[in-house]
């Protein structure tokens, strides 16, 4: 049996990157994954967003580890689809034992915003994904979870941002890091909101990842203007950046029976960038 047979995933930020990988990966360790993503682009982020054939592709995947898929194209910062999107899954699949709030943005770009209200947005689009989709993530599947009665499992995708910081006097970067600093916060409530329903609640806070949101064309610009940007990422181990598989032995280390008395904890899977 796998580590999490019989169970029910609910991942966002589905499509491609990590939330792609914790899906397999729960896959492969026996739990169905209802998997949800945007599929659309931001108007604050340069870089290319996920597709509705990212997200078929994760579907799958996931099929091809023998269970059960359930998609949809949503937007985190609809609470109302999120709700929605639950009521269908635990319709589908009788269960909800784990949640992974797993999507994000990062709003970076060559050349800082000048504009007040281009610097509005990017500042309250990046809260209203980071911070605000991972709220509504749990508002919409806690309920399931808390009426089942069976406990369960919550993992926030956070960031060594969350624990550190990354100023670079570059709106993007402090308002991703403010989101991430918010995401702890939340966990830790939650947490102790929830913990008389045996559900337990984390997160895991990754350095660089090789995701789209960190490979890519305008991160890499970025990089090229900005050279103390190594300095200020950086690991302690001689890596880049590590995989997103990397990141889901750890999200399912805390959602299986490994982690059952682990809660309010912030999970650092870094090569060594905190302590650097």
């Amino acid at each position: 049996m796998g580590r999490v047979e019989g169970k029910v995933a609910f991942i966002t930020g589905a499509a491609r990157g990590q939330g792609r990988s914790h899906a397999i990966r729960l896959a492969e360790e026996g739990a169905d994954i209802i998997a949800v993503d945007i599929c659309a682009p931001v108007e604050t982020v340069s870089y290319p967003m996920p597709t509705p054939e990212d997200l078929e592709e994760t579907a799958r995947e996931v099929e091809k580890r023998g269970r059960k898929a359930l998609t949809r194209v949503v937007d985190v910062r609809d609470q109302a689809a999120l709700h929605e999107v639950v009521a269908d899954g635990v319709a589908e699949f009788g269960r909800l034992d784990i949640v992974v709030a797993n999507a994000g943005i990062l709003a970076i770009a060559v050349d800082e915003p000048t504009d007040p209200e281009q610097r509005q947005k990017v500042w309250q689009t990046t809260l209203d994904i980071n911070i605000g989709g991972a709220w509504n993530t749990v508002e919409a599947a806690a309920p399931a979870m808390v009426d089942a009665g069976k406990g369960g499992a919550i993992v926030f995708t956070c960031s060594t941002q969350g624990l550190k910081y990354a100023a670079n006097n570059d709106l993007s970067l402090t308002a991703y890091t403010v989101a991430k600093h918010g995401m702890v916060g939340l966990m830790r409530c939650m947490a102790a909101d929830l913990a008389p329903h045996s559900i337990r609640v984390n997160s895991v806070h990754p350095t660089g990842v090789n995701t789209p949101m960190v490979t890519n064309e305008v991160m890499g610009k970025y990089g090229e203007k900005h050279p103390q940007l190594g300095e200020l990422m950086g690991n302690l181990l001689p890596v880049g950046v590590v995989e997103p598989e990397d990141i889901s032995e750890a999200v399912l280390y805390l959602v299986a029976d490994s982690g059952r008395y682990v809660t309010g904890v912030a999970l650092p899977v870094d090569a060594g960038h905190l302590i650097k």
